[in-house]
């Protein structure tokens, strides 16, 4: 069936549109993202030089100089950005009549975390708000099957999708000036890891030993948008003896958009 989302394009400075939705985030607009940034990458606009899908948009990044010709007497009366936007515009039309989901493999990526309390500064903060005990919380915290809606903040951080509705909490009020790299947290209804040592204000509950950002291999991070990612209990001694650089376990995943394909 064909989707009807409303959308609009929108500059974000002078060498970047956005193509925003009004859907609230969730699975099938994230799903409808990706499915579009395959389809403009697929048709070589040849001033384009960068997509990046987010929650509600898709940033389109391109180079002002290729959008007209060199020589002032073979432009056109319309800008070079007008007719980029025309291009977008049914490329966007056009994706979402035909509602097709994205291409392409999904994994359901198996993350370690440590949840003792050398790691976890802020459990009994979590604990108090959702009225539960630590073992709960950690229960409850590797249970999902996280989706990935989207990677940004720093290189590799994921934003997770599907935190369980009592494990909700607050950002703190004063951030932290340095969260340590592989912090696992919750910020409102998200969960996420900090891939680098930065400021952030999550409430930090558990650590994974595995380094997020690996700019020195092919693929620099393990996950992708529209993957599955579920978080592993270990203990401090398997923290210390776990290689950051060792590949997670991953399990190959139907490529649907329905929830069933997500357990």
């Amino acid at each position: 069936m064909p989707i009807t989302s409303a959308f609009e394009l929108q500059p974000n400075g002078d060498a970047a549109l956005d193509i925003r939705f009004a859907e609230a985030p969730g699975e099938p607009l994230s799903e409808r993202i990706i499915a579009l940034a395959q389809v403009i990458e697929s048709a070589s606009l040849p001033a384009v030089t960068e997509l990046v899908p987010a929650y509600q948009c898709l940033t389109v990044c391109f180079d002002p100089l290729r959008l007209l010709p060199a020589d002032p007497a073979d432009r056109p009366a319309s800008s070079g950005t007008d007719t980029l936007i025309a291009m977008l515009r049914a490329l966007t039309e056009e994706t979402l009549s035909r509602a097709q989901p994205a291409q392409g493999p999904r994994t359901l990526i198996r993350i370690p975390v440590c949840y003792d309390s050398d790691f976890a500064p802020d459990m009994p903060a979590v604990c108090a708000q959702s009225g539960l005990s630590k073992s709960e919380v950690i229960t409850r915290h590797t249970a999902p099957r996280y989706l990935v809606h989207m990677l940004g903040f720093t290189p590799g951080f994921l934003y997770l999708g599907g935190l369980d509705p009592q494990l909700h909490c607050p950002r703190k009020a004063r951030p932290e000036l340095k969260v340590a790299a592989g912090s696992v947290g919750i910020g409102g209804a998200q969960t996420g890891i900090y891939p680098q040592a930065t400021p952030g204000g999550w409430q930090v509950i558990g650590r994974t030993p595995l380094a997020l950002f690996r700019p020195r291999q092919e693929t620099p991070f393990i996950a992708r948008p529209l993957d599955r990612v579920q978080f592993v209990a270990i203990t401090a001694e398997q923290f210390a003896e776990m290689d950051p650089l060792a590949t997670p376990v991953c399990v190959p995943l139907v490529n649907t958009t329905s929830s069933e394909g997500a357990r």
